[in-house]
């Protein structure tokens, strides 16, 4: 990582990466979001500070929770919102990456919220454009992402609040899951009891995420755990990585029912960052269940992406015209 994320005055500035930020820096994230959360049924939060500033959400990959989590973010922080994905993109045309990130510029882009399939594209991005502007990662390739870390350790927290003594179980494809990273830094971060993940021999880690411990069956991973996450199977990420599991067999060894979280602690609770494949990675009933936190952690994620905007333009407020 060899962009700044934290500026000279300790602000916000960039957000590419968990793994160099400090837990002071992540708890104002979060401390930040906790005050853009209302119940269910009252009207959303909502705040002025971006209003007269441009987002651009650049989404180069398909995204849908993301996307539209980013988009009602900035619109509830009364931002203008321009939202471009690849099949409008002149990069179909051939034009540059950084062409394309120029070209908004000139029109006033302050922060840009950026998807792509490819690794580093965040990075690159943040590296080019004007003093004053911003970048947020909103998922880089199998490697990051940081509001999803973000909203995982928030939704833990308030559920069972500190994570030091806990136990927490990854389950499915670890290998291909920019979540599973982005979640096991969040965590460390917090010096969480204890990591799991789990699944097949073929889609663990290959690198050492230092403190993890892996398991290749179910019942042992998630044994007395506190938090069960359950994760996507990438089928667009396995390339000529390997044969995609079958989904009736990966649901037979690894998918997650109301069941089979009986060696679970009696009050764990279940996580999906989504998209479900129900029937496959987990149980419909349990899903939907009272141990599932899946729709807060949905609710939690456009509070992180409220807070993240937000605190950015604390950066953004004191840099503009600034030269190049």
């Amino acid at each position: 990582m060899t962009v700044e994320q934290i500026n000279s005055q300790g602000n916000l500035r960039h957000l590419i990466t968990l793994a160099d930020l400090e837990r002071h820096q992540i708890e104002r994230i979060i401390d930040r979001a906790s005050s853009y959360l209302t119940p269910l049924g009252h009207p959303p939060p909502r705040d002025s500070i971006l209003k007269g500033h441009t987002v651009a959400n650049l989404f180069f990959e398909a995204s849908t929770r993301t996307r539209a989590s980013f988009e009602l973010a900035a619109k509830r922080l009364s931002a203008d919102v321009l939202n471009l994905d690849v099949n409008m993109s002149a990069r179909t045309k051939g034009e540059s990456l950084l062409d394309t990130i120029y070209t908004l510029q000139a029109m006033q882009v302050d922060i840009f919220v950026v998807r792509d399939a490819s690794t580093g594209v965040p990075v690159r991005i943040a590296k080019h454009v004007a003093p004053h502007v911003s970048v947020l990662n909103a998922g880089e390739s199998d490697v990051s992402h940081p509001t999803q870390g973000l909203l995982d350790l928030m939704t833990v927290q308030r559920h069972k609040g500190d994570v030091g003594k806990l136990c927490i179980a990854i389950v499915g494809d670890i290998k291909h899951s920019r979540v599973a990273r982005s979640a096991f830094e969040a965590f460390t971060k917090f010096d969480v009891g204890e990591i799991r993940f789990v699944g097949p021999v073929e889609l663990l880690p290959e690198d050492d995420m230092t403190g993890a411990r892996s398991f290749t069956e179910l019942d042992d991973g998630i044994r007395d755990a506190d938090v069960v996450m359950s994760l996507r199977i990438q089928k667009e990420r396995f390339g000529e990585l390997g044969e995609i599991p079958d989904p009736q067999e990966y649901f037979r060894r690894y998918g997650l029912t109301e069941d089979r979280l009986r060696v679970a602690k009696p009050d764990a609770i279940v996580m999906h960052p989504g998209p479900m494949n129900r029937g496959v990675e987990i149980e419909g009933s349990l899903a939907d269940g009272p141990r599932s936190v899946i729709q807060e952690q949905v609710t939690n994620g456009l509070a992180v992406r409220m807070s993240v905007l937000a605190l950015v333009y604390e950066h953004i407020s004191a840099n503009r015209g600034s030269p190049r």
